[in-house]
């Protein structure tokens, strides 16, 4: 990167993404172990068609499941993108820049994956306060990892044209 703005800029919004997307996964394994744990007994009382329904939390609504399972996809990937991208941002060179900016973008459509099922999830209404923790960060992560993205396409276009992008 020629200019050192969208680089200073990049990195700091990547650590902070990476502390957010692993504080994301690490609830969202504690949900998805809870669920695994308390569902036999709470789904016990429960009519035959919601027993054979295989993702039903006893901490939240219908829509508790799929958030549970993607905000754990998306934490997962997130964190891994901010662990290359501040590898690649960190080299400056503009392949790296390239492929961070590529990356930056599969964990932001994951993250607004996440993001659609946790507006659902409050829609629908009650949960317990770790989900609403998780709904949050994924929420915040949602702009967060957009200004990141384009922090890392700032950088890509300050190196200028001299970039390639094939193998000729």
């Amino acid at each position: 990167m020629e200019s050192q703005g969208p680089k200073s800029l990049a990195l700091f919004l990547l650590f902070i993404n990476l502390l957010m997307y692993a504080i994301v996964a690490a609830v969202a394994g504690w949900a998805l172990n809870y669920g695994i744990e308390e569902t036999p007994r709470a789904a016990s009382g429960l009519s035959v068609s919601a027993r054979l329904f295989p993702i039903y939390y006893p901490i939240g609504n219908l829509a508790t499941g799929f958030f549970v399972i993607f905000s754990l996809i998306s934490g997962v990937v997130g964190a891994a993108t901010s662990l290359t991208g501040l590898q690649d941002v960190t080299s400056g060179s503009a392949s790296s820049l390239l492929s961070a900016a590529a990356s930056s973008v599969i964990a932001w459509g994951l993250t607004l994956l996440a993001m659609g099922l946790a507006c659902k999830e409050i829609t629908i209404g009650w949960r317990s306060s770790s989900l609403r923790t998780l709904e949050t960060l994924t929420i915040i992560l949602s702009g967060t990892q957009l200004l990141c993205s384009g922090a890392i396409h700032a950088g890509v276009t300050a190196t200028g044209p001299h970039y390639s992008t094939g193998r000729v």
